[in-house]
């Protein structure tokens, strides 16, 4: 019987992608022949990871995780709606969430960390879940925030499950009386999802960003032939309806139709007899930024046929 050793662990989970433990089962069911492990794979199903790594997955779930002063949010893709329904999967999202509370947000990190009650790592169990639903599984992002004194608020926006969903969102709040701001703070939350900004205060928009936005508006603003020191009060002019589009601050809260967010939590202040500032915000969208793949229904089902 062949030594199993690391570097032949290794070697069959980069032939097959199937996760650690399976790999070191299959080689010591297999007296360590290497075709032979990868045989047994195949046959359990837990090879076929590797060839769907290539599958767009935009579906999945968002999840949050909210304890005290701290909260994260994970999203987890899939390949399609149907995945984020399923038991297991709904668990393995918020499980990460539970995680990278603890953990912090570096997804590498996430990837490393031991999977409670799995004997495997997060990656390996993510490989598992990919070999065993039958659809590509990606851990993309999470984000932490917590505060030193105060509160973390969470929404989910078209929640599949409680904690679960489709938009999630964070607000940390700093503040001594962290008790008397829940309603805010989950309010401010719903109108980050309803409203999407960039960024939380003036100071914060990017410098890049900003200089872009502020050149199309100059060349909007030639075109009226005014001189070029009224162009300049044009221009400053516009980028305040920029800010109100971009900046959380400035925006006009969603709830009443009326105020600029920052009025409403200088007034929940004043009500509450105690400073409240809010310190960040972070908005998951599931699929943000992924290009899907563009199918027929067809095509669809033929491709559903060939798995």
């Amino acid at each position: 019987m062949a030594e199993i050793t690391a570097a032949l662990v290794k070697e069959l989970r980069e032939k097959t992608g199937a996760g650690m433990m399976d790999c070191k089962r299959a080689l010591a069911e297999n007296q360590g022949d290497l075709e032979t492990a990868v045989d047994w794979l195949r046959k359990k199903g837990l090879a076929a990871a590797a060839k769907k790594a290539g599958r767009v997955a935009s579906e999945g779930l968002v999840g949050f995780a909210v304890k005290g002063n701290a909260g994260a949010l994970v999203e987890v893709n899939a390949e399609t709606d149907f995945v984020a329904r399923n038991e297991q999967f709904q668990n393995f999202v918020r499980t990460i969430a539970g995680l990278a509370l603890d953990l912090g947000d570096d997804v590498e990190k996430l990837k490393a960390a031991p999977f409670p009650g799995s004997g495997r790592s997060v990656g390996e169990e993510l490989t598992h879940m990919i070999a065993t639903v039958g659809e590509n599984m990606n851990l993309r992002r999470a984000k932490k925030l917590s505060v030193k004194q105060g509160t973390v608020a969470a929404y989910m926006h078209a929640a599949l499950a409680p904690g679960l969903g489709k938009i999630g969102v964070l607000v940390a709040l700093e503040t001594d009386t962290p008790e008397k701001h829940g309603h805010l703070g989950r309010n401010l939350a719903m109108h980050v999802a309803a409203s999407n900004p960039q960024f939380l205060a003036v100071k914060d928009v990017d410098g890049n960003a900003l200089e872009r936005e502020r050149g199309v508006l100059r060349e909007q603003a030639k075109a009226s032939g005014k001189p070029d020191a009224i162009i300049d009060k044009m221009v400053e002019g516009r980028l305040k309806k920029f800010y109100e589009d971009v900046v959380l601050l400035e925006q006009l809260y969603v709830i009443d139709g009326e105020s600029k967010v920052t009025k409403v939590v200088e007034a929940a202040a004043k009500e509450a007899g105690a400073p409240v500032h809010v310190a960040g915000f972070a908005r998951f969208a599931l699929g943000e930024g992924i290009e899907k793949e563009q199918a027929d229904f067809a095509a669809e089902v033929a491709a559903t046929l060939k798995r």
